[in-house]
């Protein structure tokens, strides 16, 4: 990356009204195409062109703040967690609840793996369950209006039908699951908790492969944007406390890299092929971007007016994304050439 790119300006994406919870791109699909997905404390989580920011739609039907939305790679699909007590899945094209999956707590976490269409779910939160979803056996659905889907439109929908569920590693989290990676390989996948656990997770088995405890609050985990629709293992990328920590893929559970940062970091994402990560800040809501090989600090952007609770690189590596406690998106250009909005 050129030092031409940090003085440009971010692009602002506003239209939430609370703070910002998560960010999540799309891989790239047709036409060199790809979104992001935001969720808010608003209640509403959007739908947006992932290189300009412009706004596509809303999704309309949770009741709650909304913790954690993902886009499933081929964006055919959005999950959704939610204060609510419901995990939701919707229909990118019509905005249209495709299921509606029922909690005893809240839900703060949902993932789909890298897979087209993707036929399951797992989600956590609260209860301290992982679970998996099977959204290929719902039963009929009943005809039922309801004001629900993309911009918020009034279409009459049939009521979203339950989908069977089971449990991975029973009393095994001793905390709230706040994140959930599901990587290339759909029979592995990661939690990372409240009690300062990561934790790897052997679905054919049921059973837990390793955990590795953090040191401080858990803020977020996340694989690399280019591995997390390839076949690639990529790297694992956690924040907590005032350290972040990078992990071997999601197979072989190596601790390749820990660096302690100078504020809190709730969040990091790291782009592997330029060798950089970014974290966002707790206390001091500033953008850090640190060379991966020696954990040098090489800028810092100013902007946001709150925690920046989500980090996330676009699929193409050219801007990463940030969501801010102040309810507002930034992209940041993250390349010398011409990109997007920036000419």
């Amino acid at each position: 990356m050129s030092s031409e790119a940090s003085k440009i300006v971010p692009l602002t994406c506003h239209g939430h009204s609370r703070p910002v919870t998560h960010l999540s791109f799309s891989s790239v699909v047709d036409d060199d195409q790809y979104y992001l997905i935001s969720a808010c404390k608003d209640n509403n989580p959007m739908l947006r062109d992932g290189s300009t920011g412009d706004w596509i739609g809303t999704f309309i039907g949770h009741k709650g703040a909304v913790w954690q939305a993902r886009i499933s790679s081929d964006a055919s699909l959005a999950a959704t967690g939610s204060a609510d007590f419901t995990a939701k899945v919707w229909d990118t094209h019509t905005g249209e609840t495709l299921h509606t999956l029922q909690h005893a707590h809240i839900v703060r976490a949902v993932a789909f793996p890298a897979q087209a269409r993707p036929a399951v779910l797992a989600t956590g939160g609260a209860e301290k369950k992982l679970r998996i979803f099977d959204l290929s056996r719902s039963g009929p659905a009943e005809a039922n209006g309801a004001s629900n889907g993309l911009n918020g439109g009034s279409v009459s929908l049939a009521q979203p039908a339950v989908a069977p569920s089971y449990e991975i590693g029973p009393g095994a989290h001793g905390g709230t699951i706040k994140s959930i990676v599901w990587g290339a390989d759909v029979n592995v996948l990661v939690t990372a908790a409240d009690d300062g656990k990561v934790r790897w997770w052997d679905l054919r088995a049921r059973a837990m492969l390793s955990e590795f405890a953090v040191e401080g609050t858990v803020g977020t985990c996340e694989l690399d944007a280019a591995a997390s629709s390839t076949s690639s293992a990529g790297v694992l990328s956690v924040a907590a406390g005032k350290s972040v920590y990078f992990f071997d893929g999601l197979a072989s559970r190596r601790l390749l890299k820990t660096y302690s940062t100078p504020g809190d970091a709730v969040s990091v994402a790291l782009h592997a092929e330029s060798r950089r990560f970014v974290t966002g800040g707790g206390s001091d809501t500033w953008v850090r971007v640190f060379d991966w090989d020696d954990g040098k600090e090489l800028e810092v952007h100013k902007g946001h007016h709150g925690p920046i609770w989500s980090t996330a690189f676009a699929p193409d590596g050219k801007l990463y994304a940030t969501g801010s406690e102040d309810g507002t998106i930034k992209l940041w250009k993250f390349c010398a050439e011409p990109y997007g909005l920036w000419r």
